[in-house]
């Protein structure tokens, strides 16, 4: 894992116009290469260039290509991944040749989709039937009992089943039951009149139907699945037929998709290819010697460092584990870092599970969200058709480092389902809440608790404030480092702020210390803030920017200085306060399981045990999401808010592993 974002190079090559399609195999199968388009070079190069138009378009493959994976869909197979990519297997796609192949799958496939769609709606209305019988709503049935004088009964039989109804005979009797749905009436009765039906005046035997009939309709519906089912295996086995033809075809579709893509980034001349994009620093020499290679040496190739380079040009790769993928997401989520500063991920992830480890602290809650998380990750591994529920494949992810989280913590504070089955390893949490905290612990109120999360929360901004500086230095940015709210001036005054609110706190809330240091450090700053914006505008002029009148500099100046102020003692003040929401919902938690175990007590044996465990559930899925919100919100606002610019231009290179979807 890199601490900073991956350096770059920028690549510009020439080849020769017979190698090209060598050299896009040769880049395709490395997948480092972020393109960037040609007229973004030198303006007197690009008018000797002019560019070629692909044979065929990118939409007609993507479109083919979506076709070959809704029919593997519909035969429950997997659509394949880059796994399957070959290079060497590029070749001209044979659009005719496929949608032909396409064409008579699909229509192999229709009568067997037409009779899949008849046998789900007869499934669904005897299912519709069987649940009014059951809830005793008979006024959204129509029951009939009488005889067929006219036609044959085995045709109004099968007449009546295309309404998803029944028609089923009374034993020793020359009479037939008739069961519809109400809504479809204004169709039934003309069917009944034409084949003659005349109502039977048997009362008894009306009232005897319903009993009659449920015992047919329950064959009937086990009967309609089957049906359904077997439809459903011969889809599979016509799909499964032609499963080796649909990877291929997906392979080269996706293959030419993957080329087109990288040569709508070539410029052409006569005889030549001109082409450009960003590579990593440690990669460079690999992309360099494949285009030697791919094109027998015949080509120019010069490289172009990420410094010479406008910072906002350059793309971003942030090289972070596998392991570390939520929290990856999280940041990416927000913005991507900007070129060259710190990757951010490693202190989200520590900065995160303390948070939630801190509000959501119970050993046993947390291994129920583990295994929450481990078990929807083996769900969807297991089907990986499997739609992304509401708790999502990025989710099972995250819920187990929760959990693990969770477990920590909650053995720190002694807390196993809101039990104390083992002593407390730092301080018992739920015993400081409810006021019997012993003399030896280490926290003994909730204001000791409120100000362990202070504390946490001074931590979080001065790191966030320690990489910020970090990055100033990297990016030459002295002036904002040494002068900026964010800088090393505001660092000092959040420490100054600090020594005075822990003195206030100290002497009981009656004083602010009176260091005679104090005021004239507080003055210096403030007078340094202020010169900032003038030091500002003579760098710019400096530099070749505009120059301004004097006075209207002065005012600008003042104002940013104005607030600046605000900025700085009441954003410090309130962004560390804000921390204690971290001990609100950390004592909500604790205060919710004492209440539930208080409840459980009251009531004997099964009902006790039950309200502990409902409780348990109804906190692991409240506190559970409330800590998570909590957890993300902090550090958007209050950490990220110290370093993290978000101007970046995420790296993205096209290979074989370039997701399907993606459009550049």
């Amino acid at each position: 894992m890199n601490l900073f974002t991956r350096p770059m190079k920028l690549l510009t090559a020439v080849v020769l116009e017979q190698t090209s399609d060598t050299v896009v195999k040769s880049l395709l199968a490395l997948g480092v290469l972020d393109f960037v388009h040609i007229n973004k070079l030198d303006s007197g190069q690009m008018e000797k260039l002019s560019f070629r138009q692909s044979s065929v378009s990118r939409s007609a493959l993507q479109d083919m290509r979506h076709r070959v994976e809704a029919l593997l869909r519909q035969g429950h197979i997997a659509v394949p991944t880059s796994d399957v990519l070959n290079v060497q297997n590029l070749e001209k796609p044979q659009l005719e040749a496929f949608s032909r192949t396409l064409d008579d799958l699909t229509a192999n496939l229709l009568s067997l989709k037409e009779k899949q769609k008849e046998s789900n709606q007869m499934v669904m209305g005897l299912e519709e039937m069987q649940r009014y019988i059951k809830e005793d709503k008979g006024e959204y049935l129509d029951l009939r009992v009488g005889q067929v004088t006219k036609g044959r009964s085995e045709d109004l039989k099968d007449k009546i089943a295309a309404f998803g109804g029944l028609l089923e005979s009374v034993a020793n009797t020359d009479l037939w039951i008739s069961l519809t749905l109400r809504r479809d009436v204004g169709q039934v009765d003309p069917l009944l009149e034409k084949f003659g039906w005349m109502e039977s005046s048997d009362v008894q035997l009306q009232q005897q139907a319903v009993s009659m009939i449920k015992e047919q309709l329950r064959k009937e519906h086990q009967a309609a699945i089957s049906d359904r089912e077997q439809i459903e295996k011969e889809v599979d086995a016509m799909v499964a037929s032609q499963q080796p033809q649909l990877f291929a075809i997906w392979a080269n579709l996706r293959l030419n998709e993957l080329s087109d893509q990288i040569r709508s980034y070539f410029a052409y001349t006569r005889n030549t290819t001109l082409f450009s994009g960003w590579v990593p620093s440690d990669q460079a020499e690999v992309v360099e010697q494949a285009i030697i290679g791919a094109s027998d040496g015949q080509c120019v190739i010069e490289w172009t460092e990420a410094r010479q380079v406008p910072r906002r040009e350059v793309p971003v790769a942030v090289s972070s584990p596998k392991m570390l993928a939520p929290f990856q997401r999280m940041v990416n989520n927000y913005s991507t870092p900007e070129y060259g500063t710190v990757n951010p991920t490693i202190f989200v992830m520590v900065a995160y599970l303390c948070m939630f480890g801190l509000m959501f602290a119970d050993v046993g809650q947390g291994l129920v969200l583990m295994l929450v998380g481990l078990l929807g990750k083996y769900g969807y591994r297991k089907n990986p058709l499997k739609k992304d529920g509401m708790i999502s494949r990025n989710l099972t992810d995250l819920l187990i480092y929760l959990g693990l989280s969770a477990m920590i913590f909650g053995a720190l504070f002694g807390s196993y389902f809101g039990l104390e089955l083992l002593p407390a390893l730092w301080f018992n949490y739920e015993a400081v809440v409810a006021g019997h905290a012993g003399d030896g612990s280490l926290i003994t109120d909730v204001y000791g608790i409120l100000g362990l999360t202070v504390k946490f929360g001074i931590i979080i901004i001065y790191t966030g404030l320690v990489l910020n500086w970090i990055n100033l230095f990297r990016k030459k940015s002295y002036l904002q480092l040494t002068l900026d709210k964010n800088g090393l001036l505001g660092g000092i005054l959040f420490a100054i702020g600090l020594y005075m609110g822990f003195a206030f706190v100290e002497s009981g809330y009656r004083s602010f210390p009176s260091d005679p240091w104090i005021t004239p450090v507080i003055t210096i700053l403030l007078v340094l803030l202020l010169l900032r914006g003038f030091l500002a505008y003579y760098l710019s002029v400096k530099q070749g920017g505009q120059r301004h009148d004097l006075g209207a500099v002065t005012m600008d100046a003042v104002m940013e200085w104005f607030v600046d102020i605000l900025e700085i003692f009441t954003g410090y003040l309130s962004n560390t306060l804000s921390f204690m929401r971290v001990a609100g919902l950390g004592i909500a938690h604790a205060a919710l399981m004492q209440s539930f175990k208080e409840l459980s007590t009251l009531a004997d044996g099964f009902g006790g045990v039950m309200i502990f465990i409902l409780g348990n559930i109804l906190v692991i899925v409240l506190e559970g999401l409330s800590s998570g919100i909590q957890s993300l919100r902090l550090n958007y606002y209050e950490f990220f808010s110290r370093y993290f610019t978000g101007k970046g231009v995420a790296y993205q290179p096209v290979g074989l592993k370039s997701a399907p979807s993606e459009q550049r």
